[in-house]
């Protein structure tokens, strides 16, 4: 992706990111909802273009959403797809994509919360393999006079209590809806976006006042380089800190506050 859309692309994979990392969001729901979605833009051309529109208005776009797909999908789904719609694209394709990418993220995140990721991810390898190895098998799943339940149902026999569940979803979605990829480009892909994510940390960040953008960016990036991978920050507003920073990854914490520094003086004063 160029320009608009890689802008776009990476405030949707934050906006994923912040829902996923709620309690309260099931990230497996949520990934079918936005599969559901991709179908959707997929097959409705006139909508995706409309939606891509940059001469129409951002707000008008996302009520448009809102009517669409109001009572079709969870209200998390249908928020995160207005907030992609609000913003510019460079071309309709590019936020089809993306939307699919976000399906295929919030199943990984959903295997990741469970400790499952290492396991799928090694299973979409193997598969690879497979199939790469298979030519009939190959031959079966890309076959386009075979219909999507045929196609469903050797997935399903193959794959079926011998692998993960988010993986036998991984794989029957992007069989059943190519999209114009090959099998291959379509695993590799896949394969990438678990490797991301495993490599993924989170950081708990406390702060007395709300940081700015730049603010978390340049901490982003501090922190991406003390850990050698990308760091998605999880804000806590907290005055009683007093002022300063904390940040904890893991279970490692980094403790920069005024209210810590006050404790440590009172402890020295009392010894």
């Amino acid at each position: 992706m160029n320009g608009a859309s890689r802008d776009a692309l990476g405030t949707a994979r934050n906006s994923l990111d912040a829902l996923t990392d709620t309690p309260s969001v099931d990230a497996t729901k949520l990934a079918g909802d936005l599969a559901a979605v991709t179908a959707l833009l997929h097959r409705e051309v006139s909508l995706r273009r409309v939606l891509t529109d940059p001469s129409q208005p951002g707000e008008a776009k996302a009520e448009l959403v809102g009517r669409l797909l109001a009572g079709q999908v969870d209200g998390s789904a249908v928020d995160l797809v207005k907030g992609m719609v609000r913003s510019r694209w460079s071309q309709s394709r590019d936020l089809v994509d993306t939307v699919e990418e976000l399906a295929n993220t919030a199943d990984l995140t959903a295997a990741q919360q469970a400790g499952r990721l290492d396991t799928v991810e090694d299973e979409l390898f193997r598969f690879g393999r497979i199939v790469a190895a298979n030519a009939a098998l190959r031959s079966a799943l890309t076959d386009k006079a075979a219909t999507t339940a045929a196609k469903s149902s050797l997935l399903r026999s193959l794959l079926g209590g011998r692998a993960e569940q988010v993986t036998e979803r991984l794989i029957v979605r992007l069989v059943t809806q190519p999209r114009g990829r090959s099998l291959e480009s379509g695993l590799e892909s896949l394969s990438k976006l678990a490797a991301e994510r495993r490599n993924r940390r989170v950081a708990e960040v406390t702060t007395a006042v709300p940081l700015t953008d730049q603010q978390k960016q340049r901490l982003g990036a501090a922190l991406a380089k003390i850990y050698g991978r990308e760091m998605h920050l999880n804000i806590d507003v907290d005055p009683s800190v007093l002022g300063g920073i904390q940040v904890r990854v893991g279970d490692e914490l980094i403790n920069g506050t005024v209210a810590e520094r006050l404790d440590e003086v009172s402890r020295r004063m009392a010894g």
